[in-house]
């Protein structure tokens, strides 16, 4: 089982890759949902962190990789709580 609390504090601490969410059977939807929720926001907000202090952003993959993942689940982006961009 995974573990839940974990996944949903820092999602990168239980999966490698947002899709690995999306295969993870032990999860209901909604889980799944919240989790890739979290992690589109951590990985925006890193983005964002990254290109203010003028360095080269680290995985510029991994957004889009949380909002495909996303789209999998037939969910939409949470643009409510997406931090803004420049």
């Amino acid at each position: 089982m995974t573990d839940l609390e974990k996944a949903l504090l820092d999602p990168t601490m239980v999966y490698t890759d947002p899709s690995d969410v999306v295969a993870d059977q032990s999860l209901t939807r909604d889980q799944q949902i919240e989790i890739l929720r979290r992690w589109e926001y951590d990985a925006r907000e890193l983005e964002v962190a990254e290109e203010e202090a003028g360095m080269t952003v680290l995985r510029p993959e991994m957004f889009d990789l949380v909002l495909q993942a996303l789209h999998t689940l037939g969910a939409e982006r949470d643009t409510e709580h997406t931090p803004p961009t420049k």
